[in-house]
């Protein structure tokens, strides 16, 4: 059995995979077309014209769905290895509802495209990495409390590595596009897909350009720490009949089965 065989480990490896790929397929394609700069354009860019917006919108409302269900994954394990422990079990809880935030965040992002829609998109960016990064924040407060118990030390460490380098990527984004958008070096920058190196606002372009490639990739780096604990793990779905046919309700099938039951103890 393969490592990615193991467990439930094949969904995290599939979310990192299809999320990268939807990234690079799309910068790849936006390139060839000359619609965007090959040096470090945003990822935004490379989803706003056809073709690659439809190949972008398609590929990250799938990573939508392998991220809430690798969340969700994650949340039925904490919960199953920490029973009774109330802080882990909220705790738990607010991380679930954060990741799917996140999650509503990315499908905003793949619909609403940054040169059509920009405020509603600047929104799912900020769900997708402001709320996700208090997600990874969440998981990283849960490694520390399930260790050396339930988590090796290790783990929390190398989460704690990867939500250092995603804030640290939010603040230079932050702070590179706000001197950027600020008015000094022009107006209608968001529609501009096209930079020169000798222009002025250059810098503060491809240093927010930078931050965001770095963003993206550290979310994707902490999904795959959860590759180990998901090797661990498998759900199963349990059937439970609520009818003989598929046209009696539940209710008569209830009462037929009570009266059976009754009949047979007399």
């Amino acid at each position: 059995m393969w490592w990615f065989q193991q467990g439930l480990s094949f969904l995290p490896v599939a979310l990192v995979v299809w999320s990268a790929a939807s990234f690079v397929f799309s910068y790849i394609t936006a390139i060839v077309l000359h619609h965007v700069d090959p040096l470090v354009p945003y990822i935004s860019d490379t989803g706003t014209i056809p073709p690659e917006r439809c190949l972008f919108g398609i590929m990250l409302n799938v990573s939508t769905f392998l991220g809430m269900a690798t969340m969700y994954v994650r949340y039925k394990q904490v919960s199953a290895l920490s029973p009774e422990k109330t802080k882990i079990l909220r705790l738990n809880k607010l991380g679930l509802m954060l990741g799917w935030m996140s999650c509503f965040g990315l499908c905003i992002i793949a619909n609403f495209q940054k040169c059509i829609l920009y405020y509603i998109h600047v929104l799912g960016a900020c769900l997708t990495f402001g709320v996700g990064s208090v997600y990874m924040l969440v998981q990283t407060i849960l490694s520390y409390l399930m260790q050396p118990e339930l988590h090796s030390k290790d783990i929390f460490w190398v989460r704690l590595a990867v939500l250092l380098w995603s804030c640290s990527s939010i603040l230079s984004m932050f702070v590179s596009s706000v001197v950027l958008y600020s008015g000094l070096y022009g107006q209608n920058l968001v529609q501009k897909l096209h930079w020169d190196p000798q222009e002025r606002g250059y810098t503060p372009h491809i240093i927010s350009t930078v931050s965001e490639w770095s963003l993206a990739f550290s979310f994707l780096s902490f999904f795959l720490t959860y590759i180990r604990d998901f090797q661990k793990i498998s759900l199963r779905a349990v059937v439970s009949l609520q009818g003989q046919t598929l046209h009696e309700s539940p209710g008569s099938f209830r009462t037929e089965e009570q009266a059976l039951l009754i009949a047979g103890s007399i």
